[in-house]
């Protein structure tokens, strides 16, 4: 929720998934390609299950983020490629549609004539161009600004001695340097918190260990002061070193099976194991520092803020951004005591707006659920099978 770079819930990091509702048959023999032009009756049925006025909202946040792209440059979609301006234009004509109050079949008829349609490849491991789909909130912490019992685990600000390396046509390079001058790797997580190295960048303090690294994991999220006044705290940067799951550890050491790996099981362990708490938690070198958000509605790496089952974060290397998406999964409904009763396909049009440093290739999206029970508990269960389309308006003048 983040940032260019927010990390997402844990558990969204399993490589294994469940099946969910009806998809196109796997395709017998057919090679992994990152993404594929479809033929119009290949194209999915357009139908949203949102309302309108979240889709309005997200779509005037892509547009908003588009206009300040410079015009001229291109994104890649498969074989073809498209300037951002006509991204724009593809966002534009679909929010003068939406503005006529189209009903879901005249909905589906606009696009299906006047858009051309690309799937995401999926999974390079798998046949059928099966994405996993999981889910990421805003967290909700209890806190205070000053370190006083039971709010004794920090977070922190960026150190001054946390050096970010960014070269034109060069990877961006985060690290530090050290006595001897050299350029070298930051801090561990471990290094971190052993050493007490952070030393005067305290931000907050949280109750617990395990709700600070869940705010790593998340990136972003709410603290609720002693006074009762609530803050935001947003993603500011990280350590730069590549994260690493709990989830996976616990199930690699047999401690959890996988198809019970969830948040809400693995604070559980935690706890009635302190011994082993640390080291757990240093398994992940990634560490995340914060400043304070100037509102309360969480930015994505877009620079736009996020809206609640829109917005998706997912790999902009691998996937094309900037433009409208439309996805087809799964998600859990909920008992009014917030136990999980069973899952429900749903299929919407969703904008990726964010990135995540643990989201990678063509196989992964993580949807923004927003904050609130319902948000945490389908954030910290969600790791579905799903469908994720691109929709780019025909007649751009330079494609082949």
């Amino acid at each position: 929720m983040a940032s260019s770079s927010h990390p997402f819930v844990l558990i969204a990091l399993l490589l294994s998934i469940f099946a969910t509702a009806e998809f196109h048959p796997l395709l017998a023999g057919e090679s992994h390609k990152p993404l594929h032009r479809l033929e119009q009756q290949e194209f999915p049925l357009f139908t949203d299950d949102m309302d309108v006025n979240s889709l309005i909202e997200a779509a005037r946040h892509q547009a908003a983020y588009l206009k300040r792209q410079k015009r001229q440059t291109t994104i890649q979609f498969g074989n073809d490629r498209y300037a951002t301006y006509w991204l724009l234009v593809s966002v534009r004509e679909l929010l003068a549609k939406l503005a006529e109050n189209p009903d879901k079949n005249e909905l589906n008829r606009f696009l299906s004539e006047n858009y051309l349609v690309y799937q995401a490849g999926g999974r390079s491991n798998q046949r059928g161009r099966n994405m996993l789909v999981t889910g990421y909130y805003e967290p909700f912490f209890s806190g205070s600004l000053t370190r006083k019992a039971p709010f004794l685990t920090p977070i922190y600000t960026p150190p001054d001695s946390l050096v970010v390396r960014r070269q034109e046509g060069r990877e961006t390079r985060i690290g530090r340097y050290d006595r001897k001058n050299r350029f070298v790797d930051f801090w561990s997580r471990a290094e971190i918190e052993n050493n007490d190295l952070l030393r005067g960048y305290e931000l907050a303090y949280l109750k617990d260990p395990f709700d600070a690294f869940l705010l790593h994991v998340q990136g972003s999220g709410r603290i609720q002061l002693p006074d009762g006044s609530v803050r935001s705290v947003r993603f500011a940067g990280s350590n730069g070193l590549d994260y690493k799951s709990i989830g996976k550890l616990l199930v690699d050491k047999g401690i959890l099976a996988l198809e019970d790996v969830n948040v809400p099981a693995i604070r559980k362990y935690l706890h009635n194991h302190q011994e082993e708490r640390e080291s757990i938690l240093h398994h992940n070198p990634r560490f995340i520092f914060f400043t304070w958000g100037d509102s309360l509605s969480p930015k994505g790496s877009s620079g736009e803020i996020l809206t609640p089952g829109r917005s998706i974060a997912m790999d902009a290397s691998a996937l094309p951004g900037g433009t409208i998406g439309f996805l087809i999964s799964r998600r859990p409904e909920m008992a009014q005591d917030g136990t999980i009763t069973g899952w429900q396909t749903f299929s919407r049009f969703v904008f990726p707006q964010d990135s995540g440093a643990a989201i990678k290739g063509t196989g992964r999206v993580d949807i923004f659920w927003g904050h609130g029970h319902y948000a945490e508990v389908a954030a910290n269960h969600m790791k579905e099978e799903g469908k994720l389309y691109f929709l780019v308006k025909k007649g751009y003048p330079l494609n082949r």
